[in-house]
């Protein structure tokens, strides 16, 4: 990529920070799309994407539970195994042809049902999985976000909302953290890929770190409930397609 293109990239990273960190999200898989179509080096594109992913994640896990969207009582069934397998995934390479047409199916099918919820969004009381079911799924999520390069709350996310697990807002607090950890152990899983990072990453993390702050701050205090779901929606389509184009 040429350096003229360098801040066209970096806005555009900008306004994915905003868009995932209103879910919860970090935007690995839309970090992904982006330096794709900006032709960055395909080593550079995973740990990158983790590494923007960090930034947000952890700046989105500090301000929802700051305005207590949160619960740990949810929170650590799921990433007691998430970690060790997000590490595993991380230190796999698996030719991409093999599972991500299969994912993008999924994170359609998940898209499609956010869309067609009727009702009344938080107009339940939550359920929250078993212990045992819980890690198991954050095993399945952690060593997927591994594998592919992205933090799994865009699996958990919606599995959450769907099963009524938790209520949306405190399902995007769990979400961030969720990602933030498994970026740090998927990261883990493959340290030798930051050398193909670029120079000017920390531009990158900059403008994430920024974008990440304004997208959490509206996601955790001020967004409507309806408007977070659509946006998760919309999301899930984009990183559906990503699965299928890139």
């Amino acid at each position: 990529m040429t350096p003229e293109l360098i801040p066209f990239l970096a806005v555009s990273i900008f306004i994915v920070a905003i868009m995932y960190a209103s879910v919860g999200h970090g935007g690995a898989s839309g970090y992904l799309a982006v330096m794709a179509l900006f032709s960055l080096a395909p080593e550079s594109l995973k740990p990158t994407a983790l590494l923007l992913n960090i930034v947000v994640a952890g700046v989105g896990s500090y301000l929802y539970i700051s305005a207590r969207q949160f619960s740990w009582k949810v929170f650590w069934p799921f990433v007691i195994t998430s970690i060790p397998a997000s590490f595993i995934g991380g230190t796999l390479h698996l030719p991409p042809e093999y599972y991500r047409p299969l994912l993008g199916l999924v994170l359609f099918y998940a898209a499609w049902r956010l869309f067609a919820r009727k009702g009344r969004p938080d107009d339940f009381e939550p359920n929250a999985p078993s212990t045992p079911l819980a890690m198991l799924v954050g095993g399945m999520l952690g060593f997927a976000s591994g594998l592919i390069g992205v933090g799994g709350g865009i699996f958990l996310s919606p599995l959450m909302i769907l099963l009524g697990w938790a209520r949306v807002r405190e399902v995007s607090g769990i979400a961030a953290l969720f990602i933030l950890v498994n970026s740090i152990s998927g990261l883990l899983g493959h340290l030798s890929s930051l050398q193909h990072v670029p120079d000017y990453a920390p531009l990158l993390a900059g403008v994430a770190l920024l974008g990440g702050s304004i997208g959490a701050l509206c996601g955790s205090r001020h967004l409507p409930v309806r408007v977070i779901l659509q946006a998760m929606a919309g999301m899930l389509v984009m990183a559906g397609g990503k699965m299928f184009l890139i």
